[in-house]
């Protein structure tokens, strides 16, 4: 399933897309797309629904998270050989691990905004795993079966805030607006493999970032095994797990930021596109 959540800012609905590509409204089955709905039992009993029944939504209104109550928010760093590479920074011996923030949570094609005093903002196209079920010590082998599906996340980056003011990548990754997720959360029935999804960025039309995620130093179920030896995973935690090469940063001999008017598209193998646009900093 592709499970969806649309409608204005705070006001959104629970939805899913048909096997024809159409928007299609759950809210007369459901009050809404929560953690508690990424259990496999849930998952299960919404994939029993006749979806030709279920009203079409008209129009193509904004798309927001594809689910609420998104509890951590966590990330994997230098997860790509060739994107620390072009970073000037080591292969990790172990997952890097930082948090983005829960306010920096935003719809796939709303607006990015530049922090105030901007200057090297930065795009990174990255498989999004989101767990469905609590994950605490779990092994390499069982890790897969705590995952209620995968998603588009760009970890938009503050660059100089997050390698040049003193430590913790965090002050770069959580920015408003720097957490854009969705369109959808494809459920695992229709991602067999995760380390098999190409990936592609362009900004203002022109091709940056072009990789797959076989190419993961860390795949998807290490990470998870790995992280839940720190803390508990729960139903509604995502994890973003890194991005290829061809970030603003590493492009030589001058690296490439964001400034307002910026239009970022992105997408992953049957995970859906996106699009922002970039605008200045408005309090």
């Amino acid at each position: 399933m592709k499970l969806v959540r649309y409608g204005a800012k705070g006001k959104e609905k629970p939805g899913l897309i048909d096997r024809d590509g159409k928007l299609r409204d759950l809210s007369k089955v459901i009050e809404d797309i929560t953690p508690d709905q990424l259990s496999k039992s849930a998952l299960a009993k919404l994939a029993k629904l006749d979806t030709s029944k279920l009203p079409l939504v008209k129009g193509k209104p904004r798309f927001g998270v594809p689910f609420t109550g998104v509890g951590k928010f966590l990330a994997i760093g230098l997860n790509y050989s060739d994107h620390a590479a072009e970073a000037g920074m080591p292969i990790p011996k172990e997952p890097i691990m930082f948090f983005k923030a829960d306010t920096s949570l935003s719809g796939p094609n709303d607006k990015v905004m530049l922090p105030q005093g901007s200057k090297k903002s930065d795009w990174e196209v990255e498989l999004g795993i989101v767990i469905g079920k609590k994950a605490r010590y779990v092994t390499k082998k069982d890790a897969l079966s705590h995952v209620a599906g995968y998603c588009v996340v760009n970890d938009v980056s503050e660059r100089e805030y997050q390698l040049e003011r003193g430590g913790t990548w965090d002050k770069g990754k959580g920015c408003d607006t720097f957490g854009p997720v969705g369109p959808w959360l494809v459920t695992t029935d229709e991602i067999k493999d995760p380390q098999k999804l190409d990936m592609w960025l362009d900004v203002n039309g022109k091709r940056f970032q072009t990789g797959n995620t076989k190419t993961m130093i860390f795949d998807a179920a290490t990470i998870i095994s790995y992280v839940s030896e720190f803390m508990t995973l729960m139903p509604g935690d995502i994890i973003t797990t890194g991005t290829p090469p061809g970030v603003g940063m590493g492009i030589k001999p001058k690296p490439r930021f964001l400034k307002a008017g910026d239009v970022m598209t992105l997408g992953i193998q049957g995970l859906g596109e996106q699009r922002q646009e970039v605008v200045a900093f408005k309090k």
